[in-house]
């Protein structure tokens, strides 16, 4: 069975105590279910005072590297710093 989702849940939990003062979370999704978890999780972490949010909105591939990488298409990057 897959765990991705239980996996990331947990990665997003505990990175306010993994990482320094000033250090970056970035993240990668390439499913809705992934990218609501990964946004809610840093939307959250921002209200309570841990992040600034480095990307409004996700970061996605452009015309160039979806015409060289296809699998790029559904891929959003989000990423935020601990203040």
């Amino acid at each position: 069975m897959n765990h991705e989702l239980d996996d990331l849940k947990a990665l997003l939990a505990s990175a306010p105590q993994i990482l320094k003062q000033e250090g970056r979370l970035v993240v990668i999704s390439f499913h809705s279910l992934e990218d609501r978890l990964v946004k809610d999780a840093l939307r959250d972490g921002h209200r309570e005072g841990r992040y600034q949010i480095l990307t409004k909105k996700p970061v996605t591939a452009g015309d160039e590297e979806i015409a060289g990488n296809p699998r790029s298409r559904s891929a959003k990057l989000r990423a935020a710093i601990k203040i």
